[in-house]
Parts: structure tokens; C-alpha cells; sequence
């Protein structure tokens, strides 16, 4: 009758074969093998003719696709009179994504499918690299892995990629896997484990395609990090520090008390991104992660939301937002993405009837320090098409403001007026594509550094600022400007 037999193999020995395996295989006319490239197929009875799917590997287009596609062709021979026995290495719900696919879509085509167990890789490798699958052992597949641009586990755990089958697949992993270990990490690749002919070797990461014994038995075992470097590590220790056995300060701690800290953790961020010090940079970035951890445990504290949540909102939303990357929508250039991007904030918008309409500026942060939030209004009106044709239009607007503030007399109207002008300012140094925030920042720093230069200076000659003449300070400030250029 029609319906899905899928049979284990086992690791890789035929004598490993369960009972029940071999029964069923015993029975069946002909057998479809995920590989033929597995030493078990060698002991299988003789009586059932054997096919295989390995021309599917060369066949499709990438990666991922292989296991859709034998799956799809187990679909299909199911719905035969006759049925179909699919067998494949190890445990069927061991790193068998083919099997996930076919018991996901069965159901639904009236199919019955029956799982006859089998020894998955899991046991004698790790038997074989001589460690224990508790606590935390993760598993992975390589193509799945070979896939991604990030290592879908954690590095405080060791994993197990399975079937490492080719130096190429091997090359695409470890790129994969850079992206959150170390080149020179060192991991141990597990050839033929349970069979005659297992060997383990060890390696660094970044050698991974060069073993010449990688095969459709090799499996590939990463160890955790050295250090604690999970983003689970930390909610740990953030959440630690809250409870009732935790730090009396953290515990203390609300939203609002924290007000500050989150100020103060950004700027320092800034400051370390004008200077271009990646290794302050590091260091800030997690005080400033630090902010955003605590802010989400007091959260799940008061029930408002957890962390998975506010992680969830932003994957849902930059994805909704990059379908040119992750749907079939086309576009030029970065113009077309920022129009993309704002027609979809827009669609957001009007989804929401709850809350009163918020316009194209409404959702600008009204904390933003004044350069960055002038810069952000002229950004999103030019987005919609409310902008000057030309620069010129725009320095001569400035112009016009420097006018105004001249004839300026009263106090509210100098106010005014000067607000005009470093709008104005604001809005030429977008159309330069220069960060009025950033380039403030420099030239205080420059000013402060320069400055710091003409106290010392002075203070070598035995003089007091505040009696030397404008000429004197003004020469040690070219001096000043002389170091600097220097």
C-alpha cells in the first residue's frame, strides 16, 4: 500500500544494523538510498534492488536545495501502490533534514510514514572524540550550515556538524562558522566514526577543507570558546544580578533610574567611533549592550516583554523592510532603498489605526541632540521629495540666514534667527554628505586638544592666561594648529 518506510542505517557498520532495520529491509523489493556512499549499504540484503540519490548533490543549483529535492522525489514514490523503503545513514531523526521535509509534508498528501530507528553518527562520535553529549551539545548539518552567513548555535556549547561530505562544502562551513570563531580555533573533524577505519583530526578552523580524508562519513566537532561569549551567557548573568540573591544595586534598578546610563554609554560609543578606536570600541559597545540586557530583563520582570520579543519585533522588521533581500523585489541602488524603505515605514503606519497618525517626522526621537534631529527631519522630508533641486539653492540659504541674524536685534529675534541659520548650516553639510553630529564633535575635540596645547605653553613660560594679550594666545594657537598638522 501506498506510504513511507524510512529505515537507519546506523553509523557506518553493518553489524549496527538494529533488528527491525534489518527486517525491514529484508522485506522490500527495492530500496531508495540517500547516499550508496555509506559502508552499511555493502552488508544490506541482497534481495532488494538498491537506488540511490547521490546524482541529486551534483545536480542542483545549491546547496540547500538538495534535501528538497530528494525529499519531493520520496514524496512522490510514496504515493505509489507499492510504497517506498527510504533509507539513510544513522538515526532517520538524527541531522536528517530530508526525513523533517517528508514527515512535514505527508501528512498532508494522505501519506503514512513509518520511522524504523537506527544508531545515529551522535553516539560513536562522540565516543570516539571521548566526550559526553550533556550538558548542551548542539547539532548541525552541513549544508544547512554551509547556507547561512552566521552559525544558527551558541559558542558556549560545543556542536556537531554532520555530514561534512566534500572539501567544498567543508570550505563553505568554515566561512560560516568565522563569522563567530576564531581562524585558528581548534576543532577536531571525525572521519568513519563506529567503523574500522575512524580517525579523529584535529586542526585549526581555518584548515578544515585542506584534511584530504574528508568523506561522506566525516562529521565535524567545534569546541565552545574559551570564554563565556554567548548572547544567553549574558542574560544569565544579567538576570543573576537581579534576583533575589543578586547585586542589591542592579536590583534597585528601573527604567527610568537608568535613564542616564543609557545616555551617557551612547556618547561614550560616539566618542570612541570619532576617534576610530576599534579596541575602546569593543569595550563600549558591550557597556552599552550591558544597558540594553538590564532594560530587557526589568522587563520580563513587570511582564511588559522579554528579550526574545524585542529581538523578534526587530528580525520581523528589518527583514519586512530588505525585501530586495529577502523577498523578489528589485532596485537600482541605495536610492531605491531608502524609497522602498520609506513607502514600507509608511504601510506600518497606516496599519496601526490605534494610534493617531505620526507623518513622516512624527517617529524622530525628540531626545536626539539637536544637530543629528535637524539632520534626521531634512533627511526624511527629502525622502519625500521636499528638498532643494541643488546646492546651490541651499548655500544660499545660508547666506540669507547670516543676513537675517545681522539685522537681528531683539533678543527672541537673534534666537530665532540663529536657529534658522544652524538649520540652514544643518542642511548644507547634508548635501556635502557630511554628519553635522560627527563633524561638531571633531572640531571640539580639535578645539579642546588645541586649547589644552596654549594652557601648557603657557604655563612653561610662567604666564596666566588672563593676562596675556589676544596676540600672545593667538600665536600659541598657530602654534597649536602647526603641532596638530604635523
Amino acid at each position: 500500500m501506498a506510504g513511507i518506510t524510512i529505515v537507519g542505517l546506523g553509523p557506518g557498520d553493518p553489524q549496527q544494523l538494529t533488528r527491525e532495520a534489518w527486517d525491514a529491509l529484508s522485506a522490500a523489493p527495492e530500496i531508495y538510498l540517500r547516499t550508496a556512499r555509506h559502508p552499511t549499504v555493502a552488508g544490506l540484503p541482497e534481495t532488494a534492488a538498491r537506488h540511490s540519490f547521490d546524482e541529486v548533490y551534483e545536480t542542483v543549483e545549491r546547496p540547500e536545495q538538495v534535501y528538497e529535492a530528494i525529499a519531493e522525489r520520496v514524496l512522490a514514490l510514496g504515493a505509489r501502490p507499492e510504497g517506498v523503503v527510504y533509507a539513510v545513514p544513522g538515526h532517520p531523526c538524527v541531522a536528517e533534514a530530508s526525513v523533517q521535509l517528508i514527515r512535514q509534508r505527508a501528512a498532508g498528501r494522505g501519506l503514512p510514514v513509518r520511522i524504523v530507528a537506527g544508531l545515529s553518527f551522535v553516539e560513536p562520535a562522540l565516543q570516539a572524540l571521548g566526550v559526553d553529549a550533556l550538558p548542551q551539545l548542539q547539532l548541525a548539518d552541513a549544508l544547512e550550515l554551509a547556507a547561512r552567513h552566521h552559525p544558527p548555535f551558541h559558542p558556549d556549547a560545543p556542536a556537531l556538524v554532520a555530514q561534512l561530505y566534500s572539501p567544498g562544502l567543508a570550505s563553505d562551513v568554515k566561512l560560516t562558522l568565522m563569522n563567530q570563531y576564531p581562524d585558528e580555533h581548534p576543532v577536531k573533524l571525525v572521519h568513519a566514526a563506529g567503523t574500522g577505519g575512524e580517525r579523529v583530526e584535529a586542526l585549526p578552523l581555518y584548515a578544515i577543507d585542506r584534511s584530504p580524508e574528508i568523506s561522506h562519513l566525516t562529521s565535524l566537532y567545534v569546541p565552545p570558546l574559551p570564554r563565556q561569549s554567548a548572547f544567553e551567557s549574558f542574560q544569565e548573568t544579567i538576570a543573576h544580578l537581579r534576583a533575589p540573591e543578586g547585586c542589591p544595586w542592579d536590583r534597585e534598578q528601573t527604567h527610568q533610574t537608568l535613564r542616564r546610563n543609557l545616555l551617557e554609554e551612547t556618547y561614550e560609543v560616539l566618542h570612541t567611533l570619532d576617534v576610530d578606536d576599534p579596541a575602546a570600541m569593543r569595550e563600549e559597545f558591550g557597556d552599552l549592550l550591558l544597558q540594553i540586557v538590564l532594560h530587557a530583563q526589568i522587563a520580563t520582570e513587570a511582564g511588559e516583554y522579554t528579550m526574545a520579543d524585542v529581538i523578534a519585533d526587530i528580525q520581523a522588521k528589518i527583514i519586512r523592510r530588505h525585501p530586495h533581500v529577502f523577498g523578489d523585489v528589485r532596485v537600482a541602488g541605495a536610492a531605491d532603498v531608502i524609497k522602498n524603505w520609506e513607502q514600507l515605514k509608511a504601510e506600518e503606519r497606516q496599519a496601526k489605526p490605534e494610534k493617531k497618525p505620526a507623518g513622516v517626522l512624527g517617529d524622530v526621537p525628540r531626545g536626539l541632540p539637536a544637530l543629528s534631529q535637524a539632520e534626521t527631519y531634512q533627511k526624511r522630508a527629502a525622502r519625500v521629495g521636499f528638498d532643494w533641486p541643488e546646492v546651490s539653492g541651499v548655500r544660499a540659504k545660508v547666506l540669507e540666514e547670516i543676513a537675517e541674524v545681522e539685522q537681528a536685534s531683539a533678543p527672541e529675534e537673534l534666537n530665532h534667527e540663529i536657529g534658522d541659520l544652524l538649520f540652514a548650516a544643518v542642511n548644507w553639510a547634508r548635501w556635502l554628505e557630511v554628519d553635522p553630529e560627527s563633524a561638531l564633535r571633531e572640531a571640539n575635540r580639535r578645539f579642546a586638544a588645541r586649547f589644552a596645547h596654549v594652557e601648557s605653553a603657557a604655563r612653561a613660560q610662567g604666564r596666566d592666561l588672563g593676562q596675556m594679550t589676544l596676540a600672545e594666545l593667538d600665536a600659541l594657537w598657530e602654534q597649536a594648529k602647526a603641532l596638530a598638522d604635523d
